[in-house]
């Protein structure tokens, strides 16, 4: 199928960015609650993808992120969806732990989602690119060339700039890996803002999103969410899902570091902490 990219225009005030909502209702009502405390209008949200994963409300989830009318592109989740496919798509290696619990959540939510949910999915693009404070901003799930690429503060900056030459763009906005980090070479940037359906494997409950602001220059913030993660553990065992992820959601603690490069796995458990950065036009 042929990759679709939307291009949202030029964008003003503050936005919005986040990913890995991973059918977690209750994160997802948190976060819309920040965006209206923020000011910050639907049409200038942005999520990376994985609106579907590894919790316990799937359609709840999906029906309250089209009310909401945020932006997203195409998750790998969402493309296995849409294609009907029987995993997730998400490249953990076959037999490993997450593989196995991926069977088991990926079917419920397949399970449980609307028949008419295919055509929505049919609707995302596979990219976004607008235009933001003097700089043209690409958003990708993993990567350009592959969505399930995980893609992680320490990988190569070569791998990273293969997709920011492949939008034409200053500054990609990209998902998938579940960490939020920020990498800048010279005046080109990588930013994940994280995912808010699962901790960062910091041993804390909170987990992440960021803000654009462009009141002078261009600014970027990550922003630690916290949501009722009680309720979202108790959806989860309610229907049987893997109690390994649940209990991540109460240890802010990965079940296990499979995908994880080592400069990443000396970070578990290490809470993580953010200060604003401002780059002058």
């Amino acid at each position: 199928m042929d990759k679709k990219i939307i291009d949202l225009g030029y964008k003003s005030g503050k936005m919005l960015l986040f990913g890995g909502v991973y059918s977690n209702l209750q994160a997802l009502e948190s976060l819309i609650k920040l965006a209206n405390d923020h000011g910050i209008a639907p049409e200038n949200c942005i999520c990376t993808g994985d609106i579907i994963g590894y919790c316990g409300q799937p359609q709840e989830t999906l029906e309250t992120f089209k009310n909401w009318g945020a932006h997203s592109i195409l998750g790998n989740v969402e493309i296995q969806l849409r294609d009907d496919q029987e995993d997730c798509g998400c490249d953990f290696t076959t037999g490993s732990r997450c593989d196995g619990f991926s069977e088991i959540w990926y079917a419920f939510a397949k399970a449980n989602l609307h028949t008419t949910t295919k055509q929505y999915f049919k609707s995302l693009p596979d990219y976004m690119i607008f235009n933001y404070a003097g700089k043209k901003i690409g958003v990708v799930h993993g990567s350009y060339d592959q969505v399930s690429q995980f893609v992680f503060k320490s990988t190569d900056w070569n791998e990273k700039k293969a997709s920011l030459h492949a939008l034409k763009s200053d500054v990609i906005i990209a998902g998938h890996c579940g960490l939020p980090f920020t990498d800048q070479q010279g005046d080109a940037f990588w930013l994940n803002p994280g995912v808010i359906g699962m901790p960062a494997n910091d041993g804390t409950t909170k987990t992440w999103a960021m803000i654009l602001d462009d009141l002078d220059g261009f600014e970027y913030q990550h922003i630690a969410l916290s949501y009722d993660y009680e309720t979202a553990v108790d959806q989860m065992k309610k229907n049987a899902l893997p109690i390994e992820y649940a209990l991540t959601l109460k240890t802010g603690l990965w079940d296990n570091m499979e995908i994880l490069p080592a400069a990443e796995k000396e970070q578990q458990g290490k809470e993580i902490a953010f200060q604003p950065v401002e780059q002058e036009l």
